[in-house]
């Protein structure tokens, strides 16, 4: 016979504590044999018909659990439909649920209650995408990227006080009107293998900075990522950097960058005028049209373009003026806070001392300590309980080490370093779920995973060849793109972090002569 499980346990007690109690009744109702008079007689004829009532009441009702228990045994050894269709109601129910909170959260959104926006910097590499973000952070963390090129997409928290300080000296700017909280700028890969991390940034950003190089004009990189703000509908500006290079430049980052180029001397300025109409030919082969941003009257058929240093910081307060005021004005709707979670797991990092993390961009909603989240992992989603959130200090990027402030909770815009357990093989790149409600975890599960294999579907394996390893999805496809382009085989992929390689770990994995 079949062990019993757990509900059947529950029967079988309930039983056996009847039948005690039924023993215990009828050794109560027992009476001595004595002197009987006609009333008592009676009495216990009367006493007798009731436990013979009892009885007969406590047998319908064993043997009506009788049934029920092996009505259970043969509905736990064969699921029936029913059942199954019972299980798909609720997740449906759980479906509907959310789609009503999400409405409801759309409709509480107020302009007056606006987020940071998100901002990429994109471009081709070495325009000064990352030294940019040095200059408006004051600090250098271009020097920890491997060759001096952005690796994993990193992010920084701007707030109001240092935007209104470093736009104070820009025509026809007004610190009151600035509304937004900040900026959460997004540093992506300029590099032509990270364009998929490109790709995985410019989804996520309002707005974006399109860094383009006054000496080289358009490159390859400049041209895709522009490509890719169009088809994403992303709002731009760009910013024409490096114009400290002009021959005879003076630099004055404290002054406004227009009236600054004016009182340059006569070569520097015609200079700049030759290679500023090159690039608006440029732009014009791919179909846009550009002019200055203090000369942009439509902003519908002309895209801005603003003079930049960002290695001496001239013309920077203009751009933030520029994107302040652009963002308020044109896209508030999209900017007004919502209650509804949206957040993507950028980076997963081991952190001596706290364990393994995740680095997320919060976009909207709220993340708090002990939330159940649900991420996506490399063998299947994750549930966990959030253990602590920490955010670095502001103007400091959430890839650098720095000392972290620990926070009960979060509202986004922001990036913020999540720590919880069971993080190991989480995989980056793909977005992360709070599950307010028990019955919510296992729906949020079923899309997580849905999330992997949607992403994972373009991976064509082959019996024989190499090995691939990356830490993020972003990177895995970065590489595999890169080896499809070389007509080199894919035998085996992994999600791991950065290690050493030792094939006699790996069984999979052999030496072959090529």
């Amino acid at each position: 016979k079949e062990p019993l499980d757990d509900w059947e346990m529950v029967l079988l007690e309930a039983k056996q504590q009847k039948e005690a109690e039924d023993r215990a009744k009828e050794e109560k109702n027992e009476v001595k044999p004595a002197a009987r008079t006609i009333e008592q007689v009676s009495s216990e004829t009367k006493t007798s018909k009731d436990e013979e009532e009892t009885e007969e009441e406590s047998s319908e009702e064993e043997s009506s659990e009788e049934e029920s228990e092996s009505e259970e045994e043969s509905s736990s050894e064969d699921e029936s439909p029913k059942a199954k269709l019972t299980k798909e109601e609720i997740m449906e129910a759980v479906r509907q649920r959310l789609i009503k909170r999400r409405e409801l959260a759309e409709s509480k959104r107020s302009k007056d209650n606006l987020r940071a926006p998100v901002i990429c910097v994109l471009g081709h590499v070495d325009t000064g995408k990352t030294k940019m973000l040095d200059t408006i952070r004051r600090t250098n963390v271009q020097d920890g990227e491997a060759g001096g090129i952005t690796q994993q997409i990193g992010a920084t928290q701007v707030p109001a006080d240092a935007i209104k300080e470093r736009c104070k000296q820009v025509r026809d700017f007004n610190p009151d009107a600035v509304r937004i909280p900040g900026f959460l700028i997004i540093d992506t890969p300029g590099h032509e293998s990270f364009a998929n991390l490109r790709s995985r940034g410019s989804s996520l950003c309002d707005f974006a900075i399109l860094v383009v190089d006054i000496m080289h004009g358009l490159e390859p990189q400049t041209i895709e990522s522009l490509k890719l703000l169009l088809k994403r509908k992303t709002p731009f500006v760009i910013a024409l950097n490096k114009i400290d290079r002009l021959y005879g430049y003076e630099s004055n980052p404290r002054k406004d960058v227009y009236q600054h180029l004016k009182s340059q001397p006569q070569n520097t300025q015609l200079e700049f005028k030759e290679r500023y109409e090159k690039i608006v030919g440029e732009f014009a082969e791919q179909a846009l049209n550009v002019c200055l941003s203090y000369q942009n009257k439509n902003l519908d058929e002309y895209i801005s373009m603003i003079p930049t240093s960002a290695f001496l910081g001239d013309g920077i307060g203009n751009l933030m003026a520029y994107i302040v005021g652009t963002t308020q004005k044109y896209h508030a709707d999209k900017l007004a806070f919502s209650e509804e979670l949206e957040a993507t797991v950028m980076e997963v990092k081991s952190i001596p001392g706290l364990g393994t993390t995740i680095d997320v961009i919060l976009v909207n909603g709220r993340l708090r300590v002990g939330d159940i989240i649900v991420v996506t992992g490399t063998e299947g989603a994750i549930m966990t309980p959030i253990r602590e959130l920490l955010m670095p200090q502001p103007l400091r990027e959430l890839r650098v080490k720095n000392e972290y402030g620990h926070y009960k909770e979060v509202q986004g815009a922001q990036g913020v370093k999540v720590l919880a357990k069971g993080l190991e093989k989480c995989l980056a790149g793909l977005p992360l779920y709070v599950a307010h409600k028990e019955d919510e975890i296992d729906l949020l599960k079923h899309e997580a995973e849905q999330q992997l294999s949607r992403a994972l579907t373009s991976i064509k394996k082959k019996p024989e060849g190499v090995y691939v390893q990356a830490s993020t999805l972003g990177s895995l496809e970065a590489l595999l793109e890169f080896l499809k382009t070389q007509k080199i085989p894919v035998g085996l992929v992994r999600f791991r972090g950065s290690s050493s390689l030792f094939y006699s770990r790996i069984p999979e994995l052999q030496v072959v002569d090529l």
